[in-house]
């Protein structure tokens, strides 16, 4: 439990550091949620952490999956419905959004309303995600990628899998595929083109500089999806008006 310990401790002296009584996580019914809420709940105690169920027309077993962890671990947890939220915004808008500009909004939304709740209890919005998705930018900016702390930011996937077995995540979680839930039917390695074992070992092959014996052409693809969300893992660049 050396990785767990590891992250425990870091995200109960951030607390500790920012003045802060706890943290929120927003639970999707995936592994990397689950595993971001039994870290916190092992950092400042599960008394000190708030589940966040965040619908929004999503399938019946997010839900479901969010409860399994949740009763698993004793955490407290709030609904949040932006169904109508959602639903309001669409209709606000022009209606000439692009499919992938209205899937974004879910994410943007599930944002806001975390750091409201974050904000009532003195607590730091707990992110959910992993070094793999991190470094190609498969979150959504000032959505999912809106936090405080990435607890699970230098893991692949992989890891996370490993991890989430040392933590006693219920096995209905860990084996279901990921998803960010944007739309029905929509999964994470569908999306990607790839599978995570797949940009796994391609990310790890450029990190070492080791990429022989690696397809060439996905290694392109990884290095292009890296150079494409660079915008997204930075802070918003000023115009320097000094020499």
């Amino acid at each position: 439990m050396e990785t767990a310990e590891k992250i425990s401790t870091w995200l109960r002296e951030y607390a500790a550091q920012a003045g802060v009584d706890g943290y929120v996580v927003g639970l999707s019914g995936g592994i990397d949620s689950a595993c971001t809420a039994a870290l916190c709940c092992r950092a400042v105690g599960v008394e000190h952490v708030l589940g966040v169920l965040l619908p929004c027309h999503s399938q019946p077993e997010d839900a479901e999956m969010a409860h399994l962890l949740a009763d698993s671990l004793g955490l407290a947890t709030v609904t949040v419905d932006l169904g109508p939220t959602y639903d309001a915004l669409l209709a606000a808008l022009p209606p000439d959004l692009t499919d992938m500009a209205q899937a974004n909004i879910k994410p943007r939304l599930r944002m806001t309303a975390l750091y409201a709740l974050a904000q009532t209890h003195n607590y730091l919005v707990a992110g959910t995600g992993n070094k793999s998705e991190l470094l190609i930018g498969y979150f959504t900016k000032y959505g999912d990628g809106g936090v405080d702390v990435e607890p699970l930011g230098d893991l692949y996937k992989w890891q996370v899998r490993a991890l989430a077995r040392e933590l006693g995540i219920p096995e209905p979680i860990i084996e279901r595929p990921p998803t960010a839930g944007l739309w029905a039917g929509q999964t994470d390695e569908g999306e990607m083109g790839m599978t995570y074992e797949q940009l796994d070992a391609a990310l790890a092959a450029l990190e070492s500089g080791e990429t022989e014996g690696q397809d060439p052409a996905l290694l392109e693809k990884v290095r292009r999806m890296m150079a494409a969300s660079a915008h997204k893992r930075a802070m918003p660049p000023a115009c320097r008006m000094a020499a």
